[in-house]
């Protein structure tokens, strides 16, 4: 695992830690001249937690790009189950992978806290990345970060036990928000609150199912939950979770 507090691209199911660092966003990347053409040709959102960005189905018409806040995409199924594909922190853009006009959206993006986004809409958006080369090359290496999240996601999913994913998700949670508690022996304070519910659609699991597991570490001596916060107690105990079974 890398070091606490390392900044991260998001909170999703990787195999390795490297997978998912945090990048610059498609108009970070930019020389000056050609940042103040992409944010003409964009629009400023925001968003208060709860709000969708899109849903899924809704015909395609662009893409946003997170400057502030979190983002939450996530597959709902016919039978109404869920599946977070992933929560995107800033740098990300959201949208994919149709970037210009056309097609529908294949998942739908809601804002998990409070969230500034850049709306860069589809219709004239190839037009400017063939005026703009920088933004072209800066759209095919995000699609192809995409991709190797997604893809390990899947392999992830496929590959791994809950149990394992489990401790995947709560490692990745320690490291981008976790801190060592003053006392000594007193363990990695995660400070931000994940439901049961929302670590469950992480992993594709049940609610009851990670409350279970969450109570069963607790009593292991892993961890400790805390007025809905999570306090790891035995990092390597929970490191060595992934190699078992």
């Amino acid at each position: 695992m890398a070091g606490i507090g390392e900044e991260t691209a998001g909170i999703l199911l990787a195999e390795g830690d490297d997978i998912i660092a945090r990048r610059a966003s498609l108009i970070e990347l930019l020389p000056a001249e050609a940042q103040a053409r992409v944010k003409a040709h964009g629009r400023q959102q925001i968003l208060a937690p709860g709000d969708h960005l899109f849903r899924q189905g809704d015909p395609h018409d662009g893409i946003a790009i997170i400057e502030t806040g979190m983002i939450r995409s996530f597959y709902a199924a016919p039978s109404g189950r869920e599946i977070t594909l992933a929560y995107w922190l800033p740098g990300n853009f959201v949208g994919g992978p149709d970037v210009f006009v056309g097609g529908v959206h294949m998942w739908s993006a809601i804002a998990a806290k409070a969230s500034t986004v850049t709306w860069l809409p589809g219709a004239g958006l190839r037009e400017l990345a063939r005026d703009v080369p920088d933004l072209a090359l800066g759209i095919i290496d995000a699609l192809v970060f995409k991709a190797r999240c997604y893809s390990s996601l899947a392999q992830m999913l496929g590959t791994r036990s809950l149990k394992q994913r489990l401790a995947h998700v709560l490692l990745h949670l320690a490291q981008t928000y976790g801190f060592e508690e003053s006392d000594e022996g007193a363990g990695i304070l995660v400070a931000a609150a994940f439901t049961h519910a929302e670590i469950a659609n992480l992993i594709g699991a049940t609610r009851q199912w990670v409350t279970i597991s969450l109570n069963r570490l607790q009593a292991a001596g892993i961890l400790t939950q805390r007025r809905g916060l999570l306090v790891i107690k035995r990092i390597d105990l929970l490191s060595a979770t992934l190699s078992s079974e």
